[in-house]
């Protein structure tokens, strides 16, 4: 512990690649101390050295979310280091398993279903039950999950994808959850959609780079202390739910 006093301390988790990356790169260069939350341990450290070698003030934390014994052992990582956490960013998701038909509701495969439930939905609630106390230190903390309109029943946007589009539905239902909660507290909730990316999650198929898509991360991590609460937020606005 020790580590820093007044600056600011955000955890991205899955951010050793695509959008994670570029939201712990833009938290950095406008001045936060920057959690690598990532399982593989050489790509969270290369990613690490890469943003030293960039001006950002950044260090790794071994974060698998889908196992309580990791998130809990994150925790204590980020504690001994930094004392307090002012921004979560609930990064880290999977799409799942597509082939033979197993994201067609019609054929749904209950392993997928259950695999990307346990990244995407409990996943999320593993990593901020266990960094709710570091955040309650904070001044104005902030959480950011990373969402997709694809969960937005009103839009139903992407393709048929009955494992991960639930996931996200889901994940926005939890944030708003959280948000009320939460309401009596410093702690501001909400939920973001970062467009359709190029990176690896979507084949480097997307129409915007990693760095378009984690500007309204960026954008929530950063609210005011009178900024919306349990939304669901693009560079647009509000997304339909």
């Amino acid at each position: 512990m020790g580590r820093v006093n007044d600056t600011k301390i955000a955890l991205v988790t899955g951010a050793n690649k695509g959008i994670g990356y570029a939201i712990a790169r833009g938290l950095g260069e406008i001045g936060f101390t920057v959690a690598v939350g990532a399982r593989d341990e050489v790509r969270r450290e290369q990613a690490v050295e890469r943003l030293r070698a960039e001006g950002v003030d950044a260090f790794g934390v071994a974060l698998d979310v889908t196992s309580d014994e990791s998130v809990a052992a994150a925790a204590g990582a980020v504690e001994r280091t930094a004392g307090r956490l002012d921004v979560l960013v609930n990064n880290a998701g999977i799409a799942g398993r597509t082939e033979g038909g197993a994201q067609d509701p019609t054929t749904l495969d209950l392993d997928v279903l259950r695999t990307v439930l346990d990244t995407n939905v409990f996943g999320v609630v593993r990593v901020t039950n266990a960094m709710l106390p570091l955040l309650l230190r904070a001044r104005s903390p902030r959480i950011v999950n990373m969402s997709s309109n694809m969960g937005s029943l009103a839009l139903r946007t992407g393709p048929v994808m009955a494992a991960y589009a639930p996931s996200k539905s889901m994940l926005n239902s939890v944030t708003a959850q959280y948000a009320r909660r939460l309401a009596d507290t410093d702690v501001i909730v909400n939920a973001a959609c970062p467009g359709y990316v190029a990176t690896d999650f979507t084949g480097f198929a997307g129409s915007r780079t990693p760095e378009q898509g984690a500007a309204i991360a960026i954008r929530l991590a950063t609210l005011p202390d009178d900024g919306p609460r349990g939304g669901f937020f693009d560079d647009a606005g509000a997304v339909p739910w």
